[in-house]
C-alpha cells in the first residue's frame, strides 16, 4: 500500500509543473487511448452477442471472470485471476493447511500438468509424478479448464474419494483413486544417516523457516558431532518468497540472498542475510532436480553463489519470476496473481528458463539419464510457449549425457543422488570427490534408438471417453 501512496503523492506534486505541456501529452497519448476504448467497446459487443445468441443462457459473471483470467494467462504461465473462493483457497494453502490431494499443477496448452506432488500427501503416496497430465477428475474432463478451475475440482471435503485420469509419457491413460485429506504438509523433515544429516524441505509456506530451523535442531540434538548436512530441495515446487529468504538466511552469515527487479530498471529490491549460521559452518550439499522450482531455486542459487554449499543433482525447473497477489476490493472480487518482477541470484544471474545447473550432475536412475540424453522428456519452464524470455543469449542446456548415473550394480532401493551428495561431504568438495565412470555404452545404444523414435510424429494425448 505504501508504494501506491508514494506514487499518488508524486503525481500530485508534479501536477503544477506538468500543466505547461499537458496538450502535447494529450496529443501523444490520444491514439493509443482511443484504440483501447475501441477494443473495450468490442469486448462489450461480443459479450452482448453471447448473452443474446448463445445456444443456452449464460452467466455474465462467469464470462467476465473467464475473460479476465484469459487476459492474464496470455501474459505468462504464472499470472492469472483468482475468483473469491480461489483466493481463499490460495490463502489456506500458503498458511499450510487445506483439504485436497497435495498436487502442485500448472496449465500447458489447456491441459493440467503436474509440477510436483507434495511430500506425504495422497498424490505423493499414489505415485503421481512431475510431468503427468491430469485429463479428468471423477470422470469429468478438465481439458481446457484454467488451473484454478481444475484445482477446485480436486479440492474438497476430507475423506471424500477422488479419481484422477492420468496421461503419462510412454503409457496409456490410467485412473488413480485417492482420498482427500486435510493437507498439512510438514514442509521440513530431517533424518540422520551416520554422521550426516539429511534435511528435506518440500515446500515454502508460512511455516517453512520455523520448521526448517526446528528440524535442524532435532538433528543436532541427536548427533551434536554431525559432520555435514544435505539440504534436499528435489521436487520442491516453491512458494513464498519471504520463506525462501528465511531458509537461506539460516545458513548464511551475511550478504545478499536474492534481488528482484521490476519493469523499471531502477526498481530493485534486495534481500540480505542477517548474522548467524544455525549450522555453525557445517559443510552443506544442496540436492535439486527438474522439479525444484521458484523459491527452492532461490535457496539453491543463493547458497551456490555465496560458496556456502555445492549443488548436486540435475538442472532445476527454471522459474525466475516473482508473482504478486493483488486483492481486488479487499478480496471481495478475488485477486490478481500478476508477474511483477524477475529475481536474480547474488551473482546477478537470472535463471529464467535456464535453471540452476548443479556443480555435480547426477541422474537419479539410469532411465532418467537416458531421458536427459535423448530429450524424450524434459519438463521445465522452457517448455511453456508463453514463458518470459531468458536473459539475452542464454538458453537451457540441451540434450546431453549426464556426468553420472547409477552403475549397473547399484542397489535400486537406495537413493543414488543422496549417496553422491554424501560422497561430496566426505571428500570435502565436488572437485575432490572421485568421479564415477561415464554412463555405459549400453545406455548410448538405447539413446540412439530413442532418437530414431523421436523422428516419428508423436502420438497425441487423447482424453479417455
Amino acid at each position: 500500500m505504501k508504494k501506491y501512496l508514494l506514487i499518488g503523492a508524486s503525481a500530485f506534486v508534479l501536477g503544477a509543473g506538468s500543466m505547461a505541456y499537458v496538450s502535447q501529452q494529450a496529443i501523444a497519448s490520444s491514439q493509443p487511448r482511443a484504440k483501447t476504448y475501441r477494443m473495450l467497446g468490442l469486448f462489450g459487443d461480443v459479450l452482448n452477442t453471447v448473452e443474446n445468441q448463445y445456444v443456452t443462457e449464460v452467466d455474465d459473471t462467469k464470462l467476465i471472470q473467464s475473460a479476465i483470467d484469459g487476459m492474464l494467462t496470455s501474459l505468462d504461465p504464472h499470472s492469472g485471476y483468482l475468483k473469491p473462493e480461489d483466493f481463499d483457497d490460495m490463502r489456506d494453502q500458503t498458511r499450510g493447511e487445506y483439504g485436497g490431494l497435495g498436487i502442485e499443477v500448472t496449465s500447458e496448452d489447456g491441459v493440467v500438468k503436474v509440477i510436483s506432488p507434495m511430500d506425504g500427501t495422497p498424490a505423493f503416496r499414489a505415485g503421481i509424478k512431475a510431468g503427468d497430465y491430469i485429463t479428468s477428475v471423477n470422470g469429468q474432463s478438465v481439458l481446457g479448464l484454467t488451473v484454478t478451475e481444475a484445482v477446485k475440482q480436486m479440492r474438497g471435503r476430507p475423506g471424500e474419494p477422488v479419481t484422477l485420469t492420468i496421461a503419462r509419457e510412454k503409457s496409456d491413460p490410467f485412473d488413480v483413486k485417492l482420498v482427500r485429506e486435510v493437507i498439512k504438509p510438514k514442509s521440513a523433515t530431517a533424518r540422520l544417516e551416520g554422521d550426516y544429516g539429511v534435511l528435506r524441505v518440500g515446500s515454502f509456506n508460512e511455516k517453512t523457516t520455523d520448521e526448517t530451523e526446528k528440524a535442524f535442531a532435532e538433528l543436532k540434538a541427536q548427533n551434536p558431532n554431525m559432520k555435514g548436512l544435505i539440504l534436499d530441495l528435489r521436487n520442491n515446487p516453491g512458494g513464498l518468497l519471504d520463506q525462501a529468504v528465511g531458509v537461506s538466511d539460516l545458513f548464511l552469515e551475511n550478504g545478499e540472498i536474492v534481488s528482484q527487479r521490476g519493469r523499471d530498471p531502477r526498481d530493485i529490491e534486495r534481500y540480505n542475510a542477517r548474522t548467524g549460521d544455525i549450522t555453525g559452518g557445517l559443510p552443506i550439499v544442496v540436492l535439486i532436480n527438474s522439479g525444484s522450482a521458484s523459491a527452492s531455486e532461490i535457496v539453491a542459487g543463493a547458497l551456490q553463489d555465496r560458496k556456502r554449499a555445492e549443488v548436486v543433482g540435475t538442472t532445476s525447473f527454471g522459474k525466475g519470476s516473482v508473482q504478486t497477489v493483488i486483492p481486488l476490493r479487499g478480496g471481495i472480487d478475488g485477486a490478481l496473481k500478476l508477474t511483477t518482477a524477475r529475481y536474480y541470484t547474488p551473482s546477478g544471474r537470472s535463471i529464467q528458463k535456464t535453471g540452476i545447473e548443479p556443480d555435480l550432475e547426477v541422474a537419479l536412475t539410469r532411465e532418467e539419464a537416458q531421458l536427459i540424453a535423448n530429450r524424450a522428456y524434459q519438463f521445465s519452464e522452457a517448455s511453456f510457449r508463453n514463458a518470459l524470455n531468458a536473459d539475452e543469449g542464454k538458453v537451457r542446456r540441451g540434450a546431453h549425457e549426464p556426468a553420472e548415473a547409477p552403475p549397473e550394480d547399484f542397489d535400486e532401493k537406495k537413493d543414488f543422488q543422496v549417496a553422491r551428495a554424501m560422497d561430496v561431504l566426505k571428500h570435502g568438495s565436488v572437485a575432490a570427490t572421485p568421479k564415477l565412470p561415464k554412463p555405459t555404452a549400453r545406455m548410448a545404444e538405447i539413446v540412439n534408438k530413442s532418437r530414431v523414435a523421436e523422428a516419428k510424429p508423436p502420438a497425441p494425448v487423447v482424453a479417455p471417453k
